[in-house]
Order: C-alpha cells, then structure tokens, then sequence
C-alpha cells in the first residue's frame, strides 16, 4: 500500500506537508517534536507499521519545520497547534489515536481537549507539556536573558546540532497553552512512554501529566534506561505494542 503526499494550505499562504496511508480502524495521527519532523525513526516505524497493518496514518510537519513551509523562529504553540487541527479536520475522518512525542505531546492534549468525540486514545512519548515556560526558560541564563530583552531572541544550545532561535513570542505564546498542574479534561485512554534517563524531559515531569489527565485507562511506562528519542529497536516495539493495544475494534 503506497503512502500518499501533499501540502495542505493554510489561511496565510503557508504550507503543512503531510503523508497519508489510507487504512482501516481509527486513524493514527503523528505529531512531531519540537525542531523534528515526519522523516524521523519512530514515524516512519509507525508507517511501516501502518502499512504491514492496513492501518490508516497520518503524519505532517509543523510550520517551519520539515517540508513545511515556513521561518521556524516565527512559530509557536499557537501556530503549531493550528496546524496540528487542520490536519484533523482537513485529512481525517472518525475516530483518531494521537501519538505525540515530546512537544507533539503537548499539542496531542491540547488538540485532544478540542475535539473530544474524536479521541480514541493518545500514545505520548516523552510529552512535555508546557516546556517552554516549565523546562525551557528556566534554563535561560544572564546573557540569554540580555539577548531576549535587546533582541527578542535567544540561541539556545542543542545536543542535536546547530544552536536554534528562541523568541519572547515563543515562550510568552507558550503561557497561554498551559495545562499543568492540571486537571486536563481528556477522558480517553493513555499510554505514555517516558525514558528515566531522559534529559530533555525528566520523568518526573511527565508523571506530573500524568496525574493531571482524567483518563482512568492510563499507563505510565518508566523506561529506566531510555533516552528523549525512544528510538532503539526495544523502545520502538513498545511504542508499536501500544498501538495495537489502543487501535483495536
């Protein structure tokens, strides 16, 4: 079964990339991490498992990100989040199983609170809900800090490459999402995987999310050695076992 491709346009001209298999059972939506894309290791196992399956999927890159278009240094969670709807509503039909990893995570709840009576389950990895102001700014140290006030953004390290632009916009945007300490109305079912070894996201941190969600049909699995990616051979096969746990008639 051959995966689709397109672009979905967008109010303001922009363009979201997206790749689609057409497929039985509720539709697995990917949502991608912040500076990821559609192209990474555990999205393309969920569409080899898609296809092996005769499973329908969808994944997409946000803006400024991946083979969208767009200036990554003017997104935010507000434009993310939009994004992450109108390929919902756009490309998807019935019941839907949103897997989000890290800040996809977070948009997964916040597009799961929004469109309720479409939510079968959530399979979160690593979610980091309300990273910007809870994980990101405190790290923010004096000249960063400077570089924000004088320039409205801030290049922040990364262990994955190049340093990359944070914006006021983007962390004061960040605010407005937050859903912790909780209660996050999402009564549908949740599996999270969260590394222990995690240092982007500490467990602690996804636990917090955790408890906050109404669900009662919620797992929360410690991978005790497991990094921010989850993308080892064992790590992905637990990702895939929670998809066909949750995805069944």
């Amino acid at each position: 079964m051959s995966e689709e491709m397109g672009f979905l346009a967008r109010p303001d001209g922009e363009r979201v990339a997206w790749r689609r298999v057409a497929g039985e059972g509720p539709t697995v939506v990917w949502l991608g991490g912040f500076r990821s894309d559609m192209a990474g290791t555990k999205a393309e196992a969920i569409a080899d498992w898609a296809q092996a399956r005769g499973r329908a999927y969808v994944r997409f890159d946000y803006f400024g990100h991946g083979e969208s278009s767009g200036d990554f240094a003017h997104g935010t969670i507000t434009r993310w989040r939009e994004d992450a709807l109108a390929v919902i509503d756009d490309l998807t039909e019935g019941p839907l199983v949103l897997v989000g990893s890290s800040m996809g995570g977070w948009i997964s709840c916040l597009a799961a609170v929004v469109r309720p009576d479409r939510i079968k389950a959530l399979v979160l990895i690593a979610p980091a809900p309300d990273f910007t102001e809870t994980l990101m700014a405190p790290e923010i140290d004096a000249a960063g800090r400077e570089s924000l006030a004088r320039d409205g953004v801030w290049l922040r390290r990364s262990d994955y490459g190049e340093p990359y632009p944070i914006t006021t916009k983007l962390l004061e945007d960040g605010t407005r999402w937050s859903i912790l300490p909780g209660p996050v109305p999402i009564t549908a079912p949740v599996r999270i995987l969260q590394g222990g070894a995690d240092p982007d996201v500490p467990w602690r941190h996804a636990l917090q999310l955790a408890q906050a969600l109404n669900s009662d049909d919620l797992v929360f699995s410690l991978i005790k050695d497991g990094d921010h990616r989850l993308s080892r051979p064992q790590d992905l096969a637990r990702l895939l076992a929670a998809l066909d746990e949750v995805c069944l008639d």
